[in-house]
């Protein structure tokens, strides 16, 4: 149990941070199951207004300290590999049947 002013202070502000924290991070893992749902069943341009919504808030998480930058360069290399295979395919299965 902390004895002096600035250590209760601290307790404080460490809980008020990792709310603060928890929420960043559930918002963007929120964030990218409603992508990867898209992906399955939505439409293009759906994934890609939702993908710009995701840089923005790993951006702003990032910012925050949240998670380190290169985790959100990392999540978001592999966002768009997903976007860019489906895009792929869909081109493929397009050749194909035509």
């Amino acid at each position: 149990m902390a004895h002096s002013l600035s250590a209760k202070k601290r307790i404080r502000q460490n809980a008020k941070h990792r709310a603060l924290n928890r929420w960043r991070k559930r918002s963007f893992r929120d964030m990218i199951k409603d992508y990867r749902e898209a992906l399955l069943h939505g439409s293009l341009d759906d994934c890609n207004a939702k993908l710009k919504a995701l840089y923005k808030r790993l951006d702003q998480v990032a910012a925050k300290g949240t998670i380190h930058r290169n985790t959100a360069a990392r999540y978001k290399s592999r966002l768009a590999a997903r976007l860019n295979q489906r895009k792929a395919n869909e081109t493929a299965t397009a050749a194909t049947s035509a």
